[in-house]
């Protein structure tokens, strides 16, 4: 007789991008044109010349192949702290932050240390496909915060007050979202603020691409509320400002009660993230601010290029938003569900995106564009595939 798997994983849906990878393997029409990958969320640049320097000669040492600390490296949470003291307010301290594996660990290890089977947790619509899988696994209920593409993108938390009950641990944010872009207003953020804070529950926030944002000064004040750490859990990744997707580092920001189960997580899971990630997480902070600046503007200009290409178009796509690496869009085709949508470009026009069902319910006639892996000066030849789909 077989063993038997965990009855809790076995139908949660697979990742959707290995599927859409394999679909330009399948591509017939239009196969001289060059594909445009725009599916998955990573730096078309390298790191830094300097960083991958750095690292070469620390290879090289004896040390830097030993564990850290369960919570990371001392000088790497330091310095994480400054880093959000300087963008946000507050008082940080290297005992409010730990080192993980990634941004998707972070999550995994605060939602693993806030709720357990039976517990719900509220995510807006489109939610990071990740999230949702994680939470299905533990056996937590995902509520999920409906969607109006009128707005931009933005949740509305008199909305999600309606859907809070006894058993509802957490209300999750993505800002700047992913998949819409969407950058949330501090107003927005202050109102999940007071409801979680008013509910007994957690306000998490991701803010993986808090570097790329649009708009300017500080993204909000959470930091500086009286008692956050009894409401308040931020989330972070180096991966995508440094362009350190394959060295897993993220952090967690939070208060004593929550770290003090994190580390009890992390020292199961991983017992600390990887000691060469970390090294590179601290030389980004310390060294590299005019080069995450450029990088900054650089999608910024790809974001500019995008929204021209399709302003300047008769498209019957629309741009619902856009922002940091991403732009959703609404396909026009009503009879279709996205992900037949999506294929059809992968094969048709050499277009790779991912469709917005992978983003939760409801979310057929969307697309996710990833066009931060595309020069700017592509925008207008990605605009000119989708009028040939709408042939």
């Amino acid at each position: 007789m077989p063993y038997r798997l965990n009855e809790l994983v076995l139908p949660v849906t697979e990742p959707p991008i290995p599927e859409v990878k394999t679909w330009a393997g399948q591509r017939e029409k239009n196969i001289d044109l060059p594909l445009l990958d725009v599916s998955r969320a990573v730096p078309d640049y390298p790191p830094a010349e300097g960083l991958r320097t750095h690292l070469a000669d620390l290879v090289m040492r004896d040390e830097t192949s030993f564990y850290t600390d369960v919570p990371g490296m001392p000088a790497l949470r330091a310095a994480t702290a400054t880093h959000l003291n300087a963008e946000y307010g507050g008082d940080l301290t290297s005992s409010h932050v730990a080192i993980t594996a990634g941004c998707n660990q972070a999550f995994c290890l605060a939602m693993s240390a806030l709720a357990g089977p039976g517990d719900e947790v509220i995510l807006p619509l489109p939610y990071y496909f990740n999230h949702q899988m994680w939470l299905a696994m533990q056996g937590i209920s995902v509520v999920p915060l409906p969607f109006d593409d009128q707005t931009g993108g933005l949740p509305d938390p008199a909305m999600a007050a309606g859907l809070v009950t006894g058993k509802t641990k957490a209300v999750v944010l993505v800002t700047p979202n992913n998949p819409t872009g969407a950058e949330y207003p501090e107003a927005t953020l202050n109102a999940f603020y007071d409801l979680a804070e008013a509910q007994g529950i957690a306000l998490i926030t991701d803010e993986t691409y808090k570097d790329f944002r649009t708009a300017s000064g500080t993204p909000h004040t959470l930091f500086q509320r009286d008692k956050w750490e009894d409401t308040f859990i931020h989330l972070y990744s180096f991966s995508k400002v440094y362009s350190l997707t394959g060295y897993r580092v993220g952090s967690i920001t939070c208060g004593p009660r929550l770290m003090a189960e994190v580390s009890k997580l992390m020292d199961c899971v991983a017992i600390c993230a990887p000691q060469i990630g970390q090294h590179a997480a601290l030389y980004g902070l310390e060294t590299l601010s005019p080069w995450r600046a450029e990088k900054r503007q650089l999608m910024q200009d790809r974001r500019t290029a995008l929204q021209d290409a399709f302003q300047a178009n008769d498209l019957r796509y629309e741009l619902v938003s856009s922002g940091a690496f991403f732009g959703y869009v609404r396909h026009p085709f009503s009879d279709m569900d996205a992900s037949a949508v999506a294929r059809r470009l992968a094969v048709d026009i050499g277009v790779l995106a991912l469709p917005g069902s992978a983003f939760g319910p409801d979310q057929q006639r969307y697309l996710r564009f990833a066009f931060a892996n595309l020069d700017a000066n592509l925008m207008v030849e990605l605009v000119s595939r989708l009028k040939m789909s709408q042939a």
